[in-house]
């Protein structure tokens, strides 16, 4: 089984070889737009950049002039400017200005790809799915773990029983949010723009990745958040969640300080799997699997995954392929974090009623709406 699942951890199992190419707007040119995204989308085997959607005019001025793009603002974008330039939008905008960039987007017919968390609360995340669903446009989740072919194979080896029954899984995602030139007035720590910190920032990703590898959603959840340095006064700094999947239990953190880790593991009772690093955008993953078969390691796949999602998505959309980390998936992991921070309020687990392909339960109150 390891021979036929791990041959080729770099083989597109999605990938139709669509003609054509998928013209793409950039909703937001902040830091990941301009140094991940966009060299992404220009670099990608079926989509390519057209405009992109900036409020400063430096920014605007510089893209365009280096991707050779139609720049506009936000306000042209609302009003429709160039919307024959472009076949769907990429929105990378703060989390709270998913919405309306997604709403014009549906209403000018355009395909959308949005970041995630997909908004800053649950109302607001229904809203934003409901619109492409009326509008008839496909909304893809940017959960880039989901289209990665290392990843897709580690599911194809769980779903096939390489581990036997699932039983835990953990994961942590640490990444230090004030290094660098990165300063307490970032938006990540703005509770009304982030909806939260730690959790929404960085804890979708173990949560999203590990339901998406045991092929399951959650049907509860709990956590603790706490904050110590002044700069997290409105969002959670550290959390520590647990998830009830249908036949497994989860156990992951995220934190805004502290030594910086990416990591999964999923034990089985035939088996283990174990990803480090696991979530970086430019990280190599390094993948360890254990069974009474035997082992294995794989080294040095995973660095391109962004592209791979772009490519994904620009596959999906030309083909008419059905997308997986779609707004439903990205709507089910919003309730399931207000769910953690509903826990964290209360001390009391909270019961996810529904599955992920509906969207999950909806919740009783959001902290913001």
């Amino acid at each position: 089984m390891f021979e036929r699942v791990f041959a080729d951890a770099t083989a597109r199992d999605w990938d139709d070889a669509p003609d054509g190419t998928l013209r793409m707007a950039v909703v937001g040119c902040g830091w990941q737009a301009r140094a991940e995204s966009l060299p992404a989308i220009a670099t990608a085997d079926y989509c390519t950049p057209t405009v992109v959607v900036s409020g400063s005019a430096e920014k605007r001025a510089e893209l365009g002039g280096t991707y050779r793009v139609t720049a506009i603002d936000y306000e042209e974008y609302a009003a429709g400017v160039a919307t024959e330039e472009y076949d769907a939008v990429y929105v990378a905008t703060p989390n709270r200005l998913h919405l309306p960039h997604v709403e014009t987007a549906a209403r000018y017919g355009k395909a959308v790809i949005c970041e995630k968390p997909l908004e800053a609360t649950v109302e607001r995340a229904e809203r934003l799915v409901a619109a492409c669903e009326e509008a008839d446009v496909p909304l893809m989740t940017a959960y880039r773990m989901q289209t990665a072919p290392l990843v897709r194979r580690l599911r194809e080896f769980v779903r096939d029983g390489g581990i036997g029954v699932p039983l835990r899984a953990g994961g942590d995602f640490t990444f230090p949010a004030l290094d660098g030139e990165r300063g307490p007035d970032q938006w990540r720590l703005d509770a009304e723009l982030a909806g939260g910190g730690a959790l929404f920032d960085l804890g979708v990703y173990p949560l999203n990745t590990v339901g998406f590898m045991l092929d399951t959603a959650p049907v509860s959840v709990s956590g603790e958040t706490r904050s110590a340095g002044e700069a997290f006064d409105e969002v959670d700094e550290h959390v520590d969640f647990n998830v009830t999947f249908e036949h497994c239990v989860g156990s992951f953190s995220a934190s805004f300080s502290g030594y910086p880790t990416t990591r999964i593991t999923v034990q089985g009772s035939d088996g283990r799997i174990v990803v480090d690093p696991a979530f970086g955008a430019y990280e190599n993953r390094d993948v360890t699997v254990d069974t009474d078969e035997g082992h294995v390691r794989v080294i040095g796949v995973g660095a391109d995954e962004t592209r791979e999602e772009f490519d994904y998505f620009a596959n999906a959309v030309l083909t008419g392929a059905d997308i997986e980390p779609d707004g439903r998936d990205g709507l089910a992991d919003v309730r399931a974090m207000a769910g953690v921070l509903e826990s964290a309020e209360t001390g009391r687990a909270v019961r996810l009623d529904g599955d992920r392909e509906s969207g999950g339960p909806r919740r009783p109150r959001d902290r913001r709406t």
